[in-house]
């Protein structure tokens, strides 16, 4: 690189490792923290320290935690009789913005794929079990991606929840709120198509 030391070489390829960040990225983020030293690198050490120490797994969904339980889990207002299971943390915070739903999730860590040698056991799918069988969740909402393996993992889900007095209910897939169909994919235009409901 010729522009730093060592220490800040090893920085902009730790930089460069994230998602959305390339080296010239991760470069002009360096060189943003190196020049606001106090009011951003300092602060920004300490937080991603103390991350780095308390972050866990929530042991009852698999959400990122700082406790043995994440917030969502502990908090009192969310119903227990919903259960909205995702693929990963990415896809539970993406419905979170939303602030639509008030139950509770389940995320699997992955999804089923053959290719990638990933079964039921990899997944947090005998867990997602025991806790409807446990009792109190009504109906299972499968908000998986639309992708061959997306959906294999829910039907796989739904043959393990067939004996259970759970519904089970999946997102409507079609055009999205604000949608024009003129920039949608074919397949999104089909599904829409197919789900149709009287206007």
């Amino acid at each position: 690189m010729g522009e730093g030391g060592k220490e800040i070489e090893r920085l902009v390829e730790l930089m460069a490792r994230l998602p959305g960040l390339g080296p010239r990225s991760a470069r002009r983020a360096v060189l943003a923290m190196i020049k606001k030293r106090e009011l951003v690198m300092e602060p920004l050490a300490r937080a991603l320290a103390d991350v780095a120490a308390t972050v866990r797994e929530c042991e009852v969904c698999g959400n990122i935690a700082t406790g043995a339980r994440c917030a969502i889990c502990t908090d009192p207002r969310r119903s227990e009789a919903e259960l909205c299971v995702v693929e990963d943390v990415a896809d539970l915070w993406a419905m979170e913005r939303g602030a639509s739903f008030r139950g509770r999730y389940h995320v699997l860590g992955g999804v089923l794929s053959a290719l990638d040698g990933v079964g039921p056991d990899e997944l947090r799918i005998p867990a997602l079990v025991n806790r409807v069988e446990a009792g109190g969740v009504t109906e299972v909402i499968l908000a998986l991606n639309a992708t061959v393996d997306g959906q294999t993992t829910a039907h796989y889900i739904a043959d393990q929840l067939e004996r259970l007095p759970v519904e089970v209910t999946s997102l409507a897939q079609g055009v999205p709120v604000g949608g024009e169909l003129d920039y949608l994919d074919d397949g999104t235009i089909s599904a829409a198509l197919r789900a149709r409901k009287r206007f």
